[in-house]
């Protein structure tokens, strides 16, 4: 996904000296003995804007004795997963710090790869509260937010503007300037991210949870996909394609496709994150100052998106867990949140920068943002959640291509996830 290929982005510059931590967050048990300091890896997806290592350079010039290597995977998350397990599992110390996806959190906390962390050792009452709740597993935090993520309805200010039309606030709404207005303008109504890939599990887990259902209980360890709402949201998805305000074009989708369909002015409405506000106002995009963002619609008002974003998490074979820490502590900081966003156009998880005006000024899609991610989710927590994910997509897919209903999918998908749930 998009978010991860530009992790390296949000580990920004800025040298600060971090001296005088009293505890060290990492359980003693976890790797080597607590109170270790030394040198560090940090192991990321790939970092395709090249500041990564000047920030690292800061650090390592006020932390001579605990310098950070940086290890680059592949910029493709399924492939930075598959590395990271790879070298968790030999049980080697080649990683200290991770930046997993939070979709991730539970899978690894599970498996024993990372280390439990002391809540009081990092001001969590000062990040968004929903981004905590990524960190966690079986009431533990196991990691602590470093980005977070939210999903945004993207829509043609312009031409609803034209038709004297205020942005949809509900699935109705939506639908309607969907399926009457985009035709006018020669646009696509509405597209997210449809091809059967982790973007699906998110789309499909939005429309869920918009109409007040889920797919696991908070603690994985039930499934709860067969209920009406639950078919509701899938039903809102394969009417769009049946109806033709969703193009059977957007089924192939990933989050740069339909960004760019969006920027090139084929769309009235896009889901999609926000690192879209920056592209799609960019010099050359077709509709530059001609677009806004606003919360996605539900049912009968603002419906739910999931939580993107990633978390910084300690391995459990760290070499040198307290430096570990003091790094985590040093990028949550909130001097280095405010670069998160200023720049590596992210999303910080430290709730006050969503409410600083000079921010607001420069990014005018903040407050909207943090209505988004103050009312999301996130994804379903399983171990295995590789397993639940390729499962939503199967079914998603299938329904989205009208292959099956979704009374079919929700009892597919019921009989599917239940082995893989906590205690299925």
């Amino acid at each position: 996904m998009r978010w991860m290929r530009a992790a390296g982005r949000a580990l920004l510059v800025g040298a600060v000296v971090l001296a005088g931590y009293a505890g060290f967050g990492v359980r003693a048990d976890a790797g080597a003995a607590s109170g270790s300091r030394g040198p560090l890896t940090l192991v990321t997806a790939g970092d395709l804007t090249d500041y990564l290592s000047p920030l690292l350079d800061d650090w390592n010039d006020g932390h001579p004795g605990e310098r950070v290597t940086l290890v680059e995977l592949p910029d493709s998350a399924d492939e930075t997963r598959a590395q990271m397990i790879s070298e968790l599992r030999s049980g080697r110390d080649r990683f200290d710090v991770l930046n997993i996806d939070v979709a991730w959190t539970s899978e690894f906390a599970a498996a024993g790869w990372i280390s439990p962390l002391e809540r009081d050792r990092f001001p969590l009452d000062a990040f968004l509260r929903p981004v905590v709740d990524t960190a966690t597993f079986d009431g533990r935090l196991y990691a602590v937010p470093y980005v977070t993520n939210a999903g945004l309805l993207y829509y043609r200010k312009d031409v609803l503007d034209r038709e004297g039309e205020q942005p949809p606030r509900t699935w109705a709404e939506l639908v309607r300037q969907a399926r009457t207005i985009a035709p006018k303008y020669g646009l696509d109504g509405y597209a997210g991210q449809f091809l059967p890939y982790e973007g699906l599990t998110v789309n499909v887990t939005e429309a869920v949870h918009s109409a007040g259902g889920s797919i696991l209980r908070d603690d994985g360890a039930r499934v709860t996909v067969d209920s009406d709402a639950a078919r509701a949201g899938l039903r809102f998805l394969a009417d769009g394609v049946r109806n033709g305000w969703i193009s059977r074009e957007a089924l192939g989708y990933k989050e740069e496709e339909s960004r760019q369909a969006f920027q090139d002015g084929r769309l009235l409405f896009l889901r999609n994150w926000p690192y879209v506000y920056a592209d799609a106002g960019a010099s050359g995009s077709k509709v530059a100052g001609r677009f806004g963002a606003v919360p996605l619609p539900g049912p009968d008002g603002p419906g739910t998106s999931v939580l993107g974003g990633s978390n910084l998490a300690v391995s459990s074979h760290a070499r040198h867990p307290a430096s570990a820490a003091d790094l985590i502590s040093y990028l949550t900081s909130e001097r280095v949140q405010r670069k998160v966003l200023t720049e590596g156009s992210l999303p910080p998880v430290r709730a006050a920068l969503y409410e600083d005006p000079e921010l607001i000024r420069a990014y005018p899609y903040l407050p909207t943002l943090r209505e988004s991610v103050l009312s999301a989710v996130p994804r379903p927590k399983s171990p295995r959640y590789d397993q639940v994910s390729l499962a939503v997509q199967a079914v998603a897919q299938d329904v989205m291509a009208l292959r099956q209903t979704p009374e079919q999918a929700t009892a597919r998908l019921a009989r599917e996830l239940g082995p893989l749930s906590r205690k299925g």
